[in-house]
């Protein structure tokens, strides 16, 4: 199947971009081999930055064939950005389906057609606080599955250097180096056939993902965590801790008030004595005014004898 023409619209935004990219980051591209001349297939690629849907698409769109990436339904509606992205061959995302498959019809198609669909399969930033790849959702293995078309692994890192993850300022200097590899498509041939099962998408996720993670790990010169970080692992268990430790805060709160003093007992009982004494006065000075006047009596009486 012949590829594609790149088109107006991807020319326009590669005069935009291309020179500030040359400008702020140095190249170092390999495995360009491994991108396919001809036909329909898949690139899954780690996201570690807001810069690197830039930076990648530079090194794809030097290969011949470039990339059309997923992207939001809503982004296509109108104005500028929608007819940009319209016109690039972007490929609408729509979340709102209830088919899974559905939501990436359009994805489907363009494969079909002969595209290149270039998959973040982590769906988002990596999380990890390392930058490593982290478990990915399985848009890219139902895709690959239905189609059977190439899944080229591919692992950039440098773009993170010049903007990291949720930062707001770029690192502008010294002049960063962006590296890409490109991998030979993932063998995939054992999942063909059968009923696409969350567990069977899930399996064939996490070697297209063990893929990309080799990749980096090359680039890097060291070793990925055994387990990829899982941010939904993570929320649970930032929640678990958060409830532990409100619940221990509660505790404590409750020890240290059992173990106060109670001030009421104790003026009470101050109080409760201080009556007692002023009754015995009050009795006392009641006995002794009796026995003052038995004795006047008996006097009076004697006087009268």
């Amino acid at each position: 199947m012949p590829r594609r023409r790149i088109g107006f619209w991807y020319r326009f935004a590669a005069v935009l971009c291309k020179p500030w990219l040359v400008v702020l980051i140095k190249r170092d591209w390999r495995g360009m081999e491994h991108i396919p001349a001809e036909g329909g297939f898949i690139t899954a690629v780690n996201h570690n930055s807001h810069v690197d849907p830039f930076a990648y698409a530079h090194f794809q769109y030097n290969s011949g064939r470039v990339p059309r990436f997923l992207a939001k339904s809503g982004l296509f509606k109108e104005g500028f950005v929608g007819a940009a992205m319209r016109g690039t061959g972007q490929i609408p995302v729509y979340r709102e389906s209830t088919d899974a498959l559905s939501a990436f019809r359009a994805a489907i198609d363009a494969v079909e057609r002969g595209e290149c669909v270039a998959f973040y399969p982590e769906g988002t930033l990596t999380r990890d606080p390392d930058g490593w790849p982290m478990t990915a959702k399985t848009g890219a293995a139902r895709v690959a599955l239905q189609t059977r078309c190439p899944v080229i692994p591919v692992a950039q890192w440098g773009a993170n250097e010049l903007l990291p993850p949720y930062a707001k300022k770029p690192d502008l200097l010294p002049r960063k180096t962006h590296h890409v590899l490109a991998g030979p498509p993932v063998d995939l041939d054992r999942f063909y056939g059968h009923e696409m099962t969350p567990e069977l998408l899930k399996e064939a996720t996490e070697v297209i993902m063990a893929a990309v993670t080799g990749l980096l790990e090359e680039i890097r010169g060291e070793k990925a965590p055994e387990t990829p970080y899982d941010p939904r692992r993570e929320r649970i268990e930032q929640r678990r801790r958060t409830q532990a430790e409100a619940a221990s805060e509660a505790a404590a709160r409750n020890i240290a008030r059992a173990g106060a003093p109670s001030a009421g007992p104790a003026v009470g009982g101050n109080g409760a004595g201080t009556g007692a004494e002023t009754g015995a006065e009050t009795d006392g000075a009641e006995s002794g005014g009796a026995r003052t006047g038995r004795a006047k009596t008996s006097h009076e009486g004697e006087s009268g004898k």
